[in-house]
């Protein structure tokens, strides 16, 4: 897994010490990011160079490097990521500052007593009157955290943060990590069930299969809020849109098309199944692990082996975790081919389009942030009591339709993006009479 390392740098500041510096670290075998000034004067300038390292033994090389390098002293080289997690990523702010005696009356006693005694007499009041129609709350034990495995629900508390800040910057909602310490799937539902009144979504993060399976299923029963488990649903949507726009740049209709998934855990299930959904005339799956495979079958997903899925597939969509598993010589002409395993992708995109595929991406492209935000932002709008199929489906055609000609997924930065899921959403959740306008949330 490569690392950035930022390395502050005082260096003469003479004509050539750029590329001496450059020139270090290209020797060191280190790739450039940004480089950002912090100071300069006549004589010196403090510069901060950021560089891709295979880990911190290659950063110490780098570093000695610099040090030899006539007219530069290294001040300090730390790695980046950490750097960016120090204090952690979150916070709670109050909407309004209470800076008066009145207002302190209005939002605290006795004021405060108005809004709870509308809320008792009419629960939906409170997503009028507090924070529980626009919050989220993230939940998970940890058990299977990006490519990292069981780590527990402490080490993945920097992975829910991360995705508490797109709710906010993205969906303008809050979104609040929980981290349940349990592997028993019924403390972690009686868990979530019991703090499910604080928020008006669940949203279910980095849990092993197959106990995430269950755990949703039992918690979208059980609560009547939406509840969706990211890593099966959002990676799902996202994925769909991939799909949809390289079938659109192929000159294939989906509907025409064979999706051939391999890997069937908690995200390749969730992938296949919405790839059924949607209406792709064909999905087969190939996956070891035998267990998985009765629950692909209900779905509507033929199994098969490697092999085959290779030969019939007009789509491939890999998450099994191994990387190169799928050799250049694998790869059929005009296939598309999405490697989203994470951190190293079964084939490197580069490799399948040298092999003749017609579009080809990995996980870095291929990103459940696109997603999440604008399915709960628009199912939170409706007053949804769950998120349903054909609101996920709306939402993986509304980030194909935005696709410009030079991609396979539109810019994660673009907000019209998550305006547009959102209100895909909310359509959805409106024509399939998943919505409640009674519990809408106001005020997003």
């Amino acid at each position: 897994m490569a690392i950035d390392y930022t390395f502050r740098l005082r260096q003469a500041h003479r004509s050539g010490q750029i590329a001496r510096i450059a020139g270090a670290i290209a020797d060191a075998e280190g790739l450039i990011g940004d480089i950002e000034t912090i100071n300069l004067t006549r004589r010196q300038s403090i510069r901060e160079v950021t560089v891709e390292c295979r880990d911190e033994h290659h950063a110490n090389e780098i570093a000695e490097k610099l040090k030899e390098t006539d007219g530069v002293t290294v001040l300090w080289c730390r790695n980046r990521a950490l750097m960016k997690h120090e204090g952690g990523k979150l916070t709670i702010e109050p909407v309004r500052r209470v800076e008066t005696v009145q207002q302190m009356r209005d939002v605290y006693t006795p004021g405060v007593a108005q809004a709870c005694l509308a809320i008792a007499d009419d629960a939906a009041k409170a997503t009028d009157y507090t924070m529980i129609g626009r919050t989220v709350a993230i939940c998970t034990n940890g058990t299977r955290v990006l490519g990292l495995g069981d780590i527990g629900p402490r080490a993945s508390m920097p992975v829910m943060e991360g995705k508490a800040v797109f709710y906010r910057q993205f969906a303008g909602i809050s979104a609040m990590p929980i981290l349940i310490d349990t592997t028993d799937v019924d403390e972690f539902v009686a868990t979530v069930e019991r703090i499910a009144p604080t928020f008006g979504g669940i949203h279910l993060e980095d849990i092993d299969s197959p106990a995430c399976f269950e755990i949703e299923e039992r918690l979208i029963d059980a609560l009547d809020m939406p509840v969706m488990h990211d890593d099966v649903h959002g990676t799902a949507v996202v994925t769909l849109a991939a799909a949809l726009v390289g079938c659109r740049r192929a000159d294939k209709k989906f509907e025409d098309v064979t999706v051939g998934q391999i890997g069937l855990g908690a995200a390749g299930w969730g992938i296949a199944a919405l790839m059924v959904a949607a209406g792709a005339e064909r999905v087969v799956a190939s996956d070891p692990d035998e267990s998985s495979h009765a629950r692909a079958r209900e779905h509507g997903i033929d199994i098969t082996d490697y092999d085959e899925l290779m030969q019939q597939a007009d789509v491939v969509v890999a998450t099994s975790g191994q990387p190169g598993l799928i050799e250049p010589d694998h790869i059929r002409e005009n296939q598309i081919i999405l490697a989203l395993s994470n951190p190293e992708p079964e084939i490197d995109p580069m490799s399948a389009l040298d092999a003749g595929a017609a579009f080809a991406a990995d996980g870095s492209v291929v990103n459940n942030v696109l997603g999440y935000p604008g399915i709960f932002r628009g199912a939170l709008l409706a007053g949804a009591d769950s998120i349903n199929t054909e609101m996920k489906v709306a939402a993986g055609h509304a980030i194909a339709a935005l696709a410009e000609e030079s991609e396979l997924v539109p810019d994660v930065f673009d907000p019209q993006v998550h305006e547009r899921v959102a209100e895909a959403v909310k359509e959805a959740a409106e024509a399939s009479g998943a919505a409640d306008a009674d519990r809408a949330a106001r005020g997003l």
